[in-house]
């Protein structure tokens, strides 16, 4: 935890912040080693980032005094993620991945070869998916949230959805077999598709194909897609 991150439901009038969870109150005592008088790194989710002092900590609660919140959060990748809903296990590091890398549009997209029962999943809620951008957004130092995008059918979404999203992106195809190497070091405003574990079948990737992206590879190997998708995201931006 590079930032302590706080909701603005956990400030008071009086210029104070006071944690509760004991996420972050374990975090303070075991990794942070923090002690009344320690000045750290806050933020406000959505917001500014700055200083404050802690004033308590306890196994009830933390209370800092905000001393300063005058620094902007970092720049977004100028990249919406389209990602083929992975299994549970990995959506939950491949969301905590993307966001640290500074991904602010995340749609996740159901395709063949992604199990319906993977939509099921908790790991899906909107409490879990929060706390998955959380702990990413606290690793990088930054506060503002990714918007997820649930899209549950293929074909509505290429139809009617994603030409809007294309609207003055550069749309880019990962997938392997494509005839383009994965460019380096771009600064267009982009639409990346990724596939689940098993890939796309020929079916979908003709559509995303006509729908205007450009197919593109990242070389001999077949990777898992939490490494597919860090590695896409370090090489582009």
């Amino acid at each position: 935890m590079n930032l302590i991150l706080l909701d603005p439901a956990e400030l008071d009038a009086t210029g104070h912040a006071w944690l509760r969870d004991p996420r972050r109150l374990r975090h303070l005592r075991e990794v942070h080693r923090a002690t009344p008088g320690d000045e750290l790194t806050l933020g406000i989710v959505d917001g500014a980032m700055g200083r404050g002092r802690l004033l308590h900590l306890d196994e009830a609660g933390a209370r800092f005094a905000i001393e300063r919140l005058d620094q902007p959060p970092p720049a977004a990748l100028p990249v919406h993620l389209v990602l083929a809903l992975p299994r549970p296990r990995m959506l939950a590091r491949s969301l905590e991945h993307v966001t640290a890398l500074g991904v602010k549009q995340i749609t996740l997209l159901h395709t063949r070869r992604v199990e319906k029962s993977y939509w099921q999943s908790p790991e899906l809620g909107a409490a879990k998916v929060r706390e998955h951008l959380i702990l990413g957004l606290e690793q990088a130092r930054d506060t503002r949230l990714p918007q997820v995008t649930l899209e549950k059918h293929f074909k509505p979404f290429v139809e009617d959805r994603l030409p809007a999203l294309l609207t003055g992106r550069r749309g880019l195809l990962a997938h392997p077999g494509m005839p383009a190497p994965c460019p380096r070091g771009i600064d267009d405003d982009s639409v990346l598709l990724i596939g689940p574990e098993g890939g796309l079948i020929p079916y979908e990737v003709e559509r995303l194909l006509g729908a205007g992206c450009e197919g593109i590879h990242l070389g001999e190997r077949i990777l898992r897609v939490e490494t597919a998708v860090t590695a896409l995201l370090a090489r582009l931006f």
